[in-house]
Parts: structure tokens; C-alpha cells; sequence
């Protein structure tokens, strides 16, 4: 089956490209320093992302060869059509773009500014391509059409993958966080495309989501802490841009139900954590890519978790909001539903109240600390 092919080819690729570009990067330079604003307390090398990159474009590439060219493989309907089209060879093309100015980024450290343009020239390479949000589905049947409308398409579409690029580079501050993340979003992707169709849009967002799957599977092995490699912003934006593709391609383009907040509810950890970090910093008087250790994952060190506990917590989080989003579109129960959001909420009380109290406590006196040396 293709996505076994896809997922495992990916898999493979990463856990054997990843000690090569480890390498690379002590031997370039491009090595990330302790500091007071970041948690790992030895220089580690970057450019990991660079293989969960090769792993992800040569698994697709190879999928689609073995699918044009070998007539024993059981293929879905309209699969060729699929890893054929005109709209995969613009995500990669464009997902390329992005993994280069983030590897550029971790060895040259490019003004914010700077990424932010490369960022939106990658979605703009998107929209050449034929891949944008062309309609909105909303609830109750509700449906906005932009096709009569294509500069409002192009805008949403460029603040959509933009937003998704960044979510994943922002959230990226603990070992193994990210790549666990996208892990799980290919993953829930992957099973909302199983269940909707076999349009070829669908069943390409389902071959690419296998793939990061397993790239990002395969690069926990030496990312997971104590890690000895970081994905770097080649890594974080490289998955946040796929994954922004993904919704895009598998979820966004299909008119039959709500579809528009499914991606949301999935990344809401991320997603929520990124607009705390905007506002926090915007009321603050300081600029939107301040680093500070005010984000989620930092409190829940601050109560006491290890770096292992903080992430695998925060795996949870996403994974009950995933089963959410998924019973939202596809169980008819409101009995199940109802029972994920009182599981959620309960987690959610129980890993963020010991925050309120203690978490506090230890920012106030940083600030004091803070205060004091200026």
C-alpha cells in the first residue's frame, strides 16, 4: 500500500540521514548555545530538519514514482492523478524554499523580517500552484465561495500558511515537542482524509501526511530528550509549512461539513501558545520575536515537570484535542463528544492549576530578579 511505502520509506530515510546531518552541522557551525532564554544546558548541533526534509521529498518522490510504474501495487482511485498533479510539484517546490531559508536561518540567523518575506513568497509559490483556500465551510451548511473573490483567497491562504509555518517554529522549545506534535497532526490528517473520499486532493494529503509522519516518528529517536540534534527553523518551518499544505489540500478544499476549525482544534496547543507569545510580548512593548521562557512549556517546568513530562503532557493535550476535532466530524454520539471534553477539561485542570499557584510565584520572582539587575 502506498502510505505504508510513503511512511516507511520517510522513516528510514531520517533515522539514517540524521547522524550525517548532525555532522554537518558541527562541521558548518551551526550549532545552538546555551543561553539565559533557552532550556538545553549543552551546545547542540542543528540542521536536523534538513533530514526530516530529504526524508519527507524523496519518500513522495519515490511514492510517486512506484505508482506511476508498478501495476501489481493495489492503488486507490485517482492515486496517479494524485502524485501526478500540478499542485504536489508547487508543495514541494515551495516546501523546499522554506526548508532552505530555514537552514539559512540556522546558520546565518536571518532577521526576522527577513523570514517573514521568504515565508509568504513560499505561500505566494503555493497559490501559483493552485493550492488555496477556495471556499469556507461553515456550520449548519454555510458555505463562502472565494472563488468569485481571489484576492481574498490569496490573502487568507498566505496568512494561513504563514500562521501554520510559524505555530510549529514557535512551539519548537523543548526537546522532541515539535516533531511529536506534527507527528500527531499528519497523523490525525491522515485518518480525517481516510474517512472523507478518495479525491485525488484528499488521497495527496493523505501520501504527504504519511510521510511526515514518519520523518517525524524517526527523528525522535535523536531528538527525544536528552537530545543530540535539533531540528532547527530548517525542521519547525519546514513541518509548520507541509502541515499548513496538508489542511489545505485534505481538509480545507471539502465543502460537505465544518471543516474550517478541524486543523484549528488540532494545533490549538501550538495555536494558542503562539497568540499568548504575541500578546504577552505586544503588552510587554516588546517585538513579536522576543525570546522569552514565558511559553506553555516553560510552566510546566516551572511547576516541577521534567523536560520529558513537560512534553509528553503536552503530546496529551494534543492528542485529546485531536480525538475532539475527529468526534466532532465523524461521531454522531454527542455522548462521546461530550465525554472527550469532560476528559480534556479534566487533564487540562489538572496540569494547569499547580500553574496558577506555583508557576506564578516563580515569574514574579524572575521579574523581581530581572528588576533588580537593570
Amino acid at each position: 500500500m502506498i502510505y505504508v511505502l510513503a511512511f516507511a520509506v520517510s522513516l528510514v530515510l531520517v533515522l539514517v540521514l540524521t547522524p550525517q546531518a548532525r555532522r554537518l552541522a558541527m562541521w558548518l557551525g551551526a550549532v545552538d548555545m546555551p543561553h539565559d532564554r533557552k532550556v538545553h544546558e549543552n551546545p547542540t548541533p542543528t540542521l536536523g530538519g534538513v533530514a526530516i526534509f530529504l526524508a519527507v521529498i524523496i519518500s513522495l518522490l519515490l511514492s510517486k514514482i512506484v505508482v506511476s510504474y508498478s501495476s501489481a501495487m493495489a492503488k486507490p482511485q485517482g492515486m496517479v492523478d494524485a502524485l501526478s498533479s500540478y499542485q504536489l510539484l508547487g508543495i514541494i517546490l515551495a516546501a523546499t524554499f522554506i526548508a532552505v531559508l530555514g537552514a539559512i536561518d540556522d546558520m546565518r540567523h536571518l532577521s526576522p523580517w527577513m523570514k517573514l518575506a521568504g515565508q509568504v513568497m513560499a505561500a505566494l509559490v503555493l497559490v501559483s500552484f493552485g493550492v488555496e483556500i477556495s471556499t469556507i465551510a461553515l456550520p449548519r451548511g454555510n458555505v463562502i465561495d472565494l472563488t468569485a473573490s481571489p484576492i481574498l483567497s490569496i490573502l487568507l491562504t498566505v496568512v494561513w500558511m504563514v500562521a501554520f509555518t510559524n505555530i510549529i517554529n514557535l512551539i519548537d522549545g523543548l526537546d522532541g515537542l515539535a516533531a511529536g506534535i506534527a507527528f500527531i497532526s499528519a497523523g490525525a490528517f491522515f485518518f480525517y482524509g481516510s474517512r472523507v473520499g478518495a479525491d485525488p486532493n484528499t488521497l495527496q494529503a493523505m501520501v504527504i501526511s504519511a510521510a511526515v509522519g514518519g520523518a517525524c516518528l524517526g527523528f525522535l529517536r535523536y531528538n527525544f530528550n536528552p537530545a543530540n540534534i535539533f531540528m532547527g527553523d530548517s525542521g519547525a518551518q519546514f513541518l509548520g509549512f507541509i502541515l499548513g499544505a496538508i489542511s489545505i489540500q485534505g481538509i480545507l478544499k471539502r465543502t460537505a461539513v465544518a471543516t474550517l476549525f478541524t486543523p484549528i482544534i488540532i494545533l490549538a496547543v501550538p495555536i494558542m501558545d503562539t497568540g499568548l507569545a504575541i500578546l504577552r510580548r505586544a503588552r510587554k512593548g516588546r517585538p513579536f520575536h522576543y525570546a522569552d521562557k514565558e511559553h506553555i512549556h516553560h510552566r510546566l517546568l516551572y511547576i516541577g515537570h521534567t523536560q520529558r513530562q513537560a512534553v509528553l503532557i503536552i503530546y496529551l493535550w494534543t492528542a485529546i484535542l485531536t480525538g475532539i476535532a475527529l468526534s466532532l466530524e465523524f461521531v454522531a454520539s454527542k455522548t462521546v463528544v461530550l465525554i472527550l471534553l469532560a476528559v480534556g477539561l479534566v487533564i487540562f485542570l489538572a496540569t494547569t492549576l499547580p500553574r496558577i499557584v506555583i508557576g506564578g510565584r516563580e515569574l514574579e520572582k524572575e521579574e523581581e530578579e530581572e528588576a533588580g539587575v537593570e
